[in-house]
């Protein structure tokens, strides 16, 4: 407190100065027509400045939770495709109704699961990712996982809050695949090299192919749904002891930026796994 009283005494010309100025320009300002325009628009400019830096912080602060918000809306979205529900019966029609999803819940094929990515490996041949999401959440093993560009891979192995995802940059991993122009499938897989290339082989020479055309999962896969983005022809092998080619894709997915998923889970997996040993115990 003394040392206040010291500050005053010693600036008092001064701090008197700055009242008397503070006075002075509030009459200006305040009987000038002109002046007082001025100022205001002085006084918004500096706001406005001000809140649009402090806008811009808070924004920085909130984009995990935006993000976050965004893959839940993207997820609940996706759950509302099409593709995900097929009827048993081909005779009957399905009207996919927006607001009474539950009401054709017994058709439903495919079921979504929003995940966070919390381990990545890009730079070996047998590369997986982790994620913060196990058995304890709904998922298992041969759950196909995809993101926002296209698919990621599958999930080979769960505990009970974590689940280790094959990628498909893995020398061992396999997926049905068809072109979006033809239709003609084939099988991708990738060599060990690049990983913004991948492959996709036993492509009939027949099929209409330009560089450019994409690839998306096929009807025939398991544990994808039919449609999902893979890549896109880089090139196109041609091997003359062959009947087919070989495209090089340029990968849908950024694997390397990765951070949040959707897992999805085929729910008429078990049927059609029991179906096919049945068939071949048969055999």
């Amino acid at each position: 407190m003394r040392n206040i009283f010291l500050f005053i005494r010693r600036y008092s010309n001064f701090l008197l100065f700055l009242v008397l100025q503070i006075i002075a320009l509030s009459f200006l300002f305040r009987f000038n027509k002109y002046h007082e325009a001025v100022f205001n628009g002085f006084s918004n400019e500096v706001t406005g400045r001000v809140s649009q830096k402090y806008n811009s912080v808070e924004y920085y602060f909130q984009l995990k939770k935006t993000n976050e918000a965004l893959v839940h809306e993207n997820l609940e979205l996706r759950k509302m495709l099409r593709e995900n529900y097929e009827s048993y019966d081909i005779t009957k029609k399905i009207v996919v109704d927006s607001i009474r999803v539950d009401s054709i819940l017994k058709y439903q094929k495919y079921q979504y699961y929003e995940a966070k990515v919390v381990g990545n490996f890009v730079t070996t041949q047998t590369n997986y990712f982790m994620l913060h999401r196990g058995a304890k959440q709904g998922l298992h093993a041969d759950m196909g996982v995809i993101g926002s560009q296209g698919i990621v891979g599958r999930i080979v192995n769960v505990s009970e809050n974590f689940s280790t995802v094959m990628s498909v940059l893995n020398r061992q991993f396999k997926v049905d695949a068809k072109l979006k122009k033809s239709g003609d499938r084939g099988r991708v897989e990738w060599d060990g090299a690049s990983p913004q290339y991948i492959f996709l082989k036993n492509i009939p020479k027949s099929a209409p192919i330009a560089k450019g055309d994409s690839v998306l999962t096929s009807d025939l896969s398991s544990i994808f749904p039919p449609n999902i983005m893979i890549g896109t022809v880089a090139e196109i092998v041609n091997d003359a002891s062959s009947n087919f080619y070989t495209l090089k894709l340029k990968t849908a997915t950024n694997f390397s930026s990765v951070q949040f998923v959707n897992v999805v889970e085929n729910l008429q997996l078990d049927e059609r796994k029991a179906l096919e040993e049945a068939t071949q115990k048969n055999q």
